[in-house]
Order: structure tokens, then C-alpha cells, then sequence
């Protein structure tokens, strides 16, 4: 009889590693085929050593013919017959105990066989339900694992997600503080210029006036020259300092061209 270990598998990811598993399996269907090809041997072996029998159950009958034959013939029939008697007898037993021997051993063999082909036929049936146990079993375990992957990946989403969102604030927070900042140093540019144009502004009134003053105190002047010439009765010497309104009074054509 055949007898087979345990055959241990390498597992992958969804279960057992098919090509593995086939070939197993095609080992014990080989196996399977082999022992049904020795009950076979054995049922034409059991049928050989019945025939084997039946021939000689033959023989018996043709040497019991050649007993009564001789018995005929000889001198002493009862003596011969009972020596004959013996030998036949002798050779019925022993057909008899060849023939229980032959069945008794083919009889074993078919029994050792087809009790090797029930347990390979049973550890088959065995190793196909652990297999589909341990696929359920795998399958239960990748759906968790599954579901497991598939949370990770929604909250990392999520976390992904708001730390988009926080960075965006942060720099919308941080583009008001520039924008806050520009419109500031704008404004303070703009006052300091407004300042400086108030202050030139304030320059050139101040520069007007005091030269307002100075125009006023020297509206009387041409006046008071004018009275001391006529005192003297003669016109400005050369070098003498006219004033403009005595020039315009002279010759108002001089002023007009240099307009």
C-alpha cells in the first residue's frame, strides 16, 4: 500500500500557490490510478490462480479416470484403490489449500489496495476542505484587510485634504499681512511725500512773503530817488541803479520785447 505525507503548501497573497496545488493534486489522481491499476493486476491475478484451479480440478479428474483405470487393471483392486484414493485425496487437499491460499493473499492484496486508494481518496477529500477552509479563511482575512487599506487610505484623504486647506489660510493670511503691509508702507509713502510737497509748498510761501517785504520796502525807493534827482536837476548818472517802474515810465518798448 501507497502512503502519502502531508503536503504543505506555499501560501500568496489570495491563498494556496495554484500551480502547486494542481500538481499535488495531479500526483494523487496519478497515485489514485496507480492503485486501481494494481487491484486490477491483482482481480486478473485471483482470476489466473481460479483458473490455475479449475485446471487443476481437471487434472484430479483425469488422474481419477487413470486411477480407476489402473484399478481395473491390477491384481489387487482394493489395495490399489485405496493408494489411490490417498494420492488423490493428497492432491485434492493440496489444490484446495493452494487455491484458499491464492485467495486468501489475492483477496489481501485487493483489500491492502483498495484501502490504499480509500485513504488516498480521503486524505484528498481532507486536503481539498482544509484548502477551501483555509481559502475562506484567507478571503475573510483580505476582506478585513481590505476594508482596513481602504480606511488608512480615507483618512489619510482627509488628512491630505486638510492640510491643503490649512496651508491655503495660512497663505491667504499671509498674502493679507503683505498686502496690509504694502498698503502701509504706500501710505507712508505717500504721506511723507505729502509732506514734502506741504513743506515745499510751505518753503515758497515763505519765500514769497519775505520777498513780498522786501518788494514793499522797496516800493518807496524809486520814489525818494526820483524826488532827489528832480531836487538836483539832472538825470542818473551811469552806474546808477534805475528802478524797473522808472524804466517801464521811459521806455515801456524795452520791457515789451523782453516779454
Amino acid at each position: 500500500m501507497i502512503t502519502e505525507t502531508a503536503k504543505a503548501f506555499p501560501l500568496i497573497f489570495r491563498g494556496y500557490e495554484p500551480n502547486e496545488v494542481d500538481a499535488y493534486i495531479g500526483s494523487l489522481i496519478a497515485k489514485q490510478q496507480v492503485l486501481l491499476d494494481e487491484i486490477d493486476s491483482l482481480r486478473a491475478r485471483f482470476k489466473e490462480s481460479s483458473d490455475e484451479a479449475a485446471g487443476l480440478r481437471i487434472e484430479v479428474a483425469v488422474l481419477t479416470d487413470e486411477v480407476a483405470a489402473l484399478t481395473e487393471a491390477s491384481s489387487s483392486p482394493q489395495a490399489m484403490q485405496r493408494r489411490m484414493a490417498k494420492m488423490l485425496q493428497r492432491a485434492v487437499d493440496e489444490i484446495s489449500e493452494m487455491q484458499a491460499e491464492a485467495r486468501a493473499e489475492a483477496e489481501a492484496l485487493i483489500a491492502a489496495a483498495e484501502s490504499g486508494a480509500e485513504d488516498a481518496q480521503r486524505e484528498h477529500d481532507e486536503r481539498l476542505a482544509d484548502m477551501a477552509t483555509e481559502r475562506k479563511t484567507l478571503e475573510a482575512e483580505y476582506g478585513e484587510a481590505k476594508k482596513k487599506l481602504e480606511a488608512e487610505l480615507a483618512r489619510m484623504r482627509a488628512e491630505t485634504r486638510s492640510a491643503i486647506d490649512e496651508a491655503w489660510r495660512d497663505a491667504e493670511r499671509e498674502r493679507d499681512l503683505l498686502l496690509a503691509d504694502a498698503r502701509r508702507e504706500a501710505d507712508h509713502c505717500r504721506e511723507q511725500a505729502r509732506r514734502v510737497v506741504d513743506e515745499a509748498s510751505q518753503q515758497r510761501i515763505k519765500i514769497l512773503e519775505q520777498l513780498m517785504r522786501v518788494y514793499r520796502d522797496l516800493e518807496a525807493v524809486p520814489a525818494t530817488l526820483d524826488a532827489a534827482y528832480q531836487e538836483r536837476g539832472k538825470a542818473p548818472e551811469p552806474g546808477v541803479v534805475v528802478p524797473l517802474d522808472q524804466k517801464i515810465k521811459r521806455n515801456p518798448d524795452s520791457v515789451t520785447g523782453l516779454a
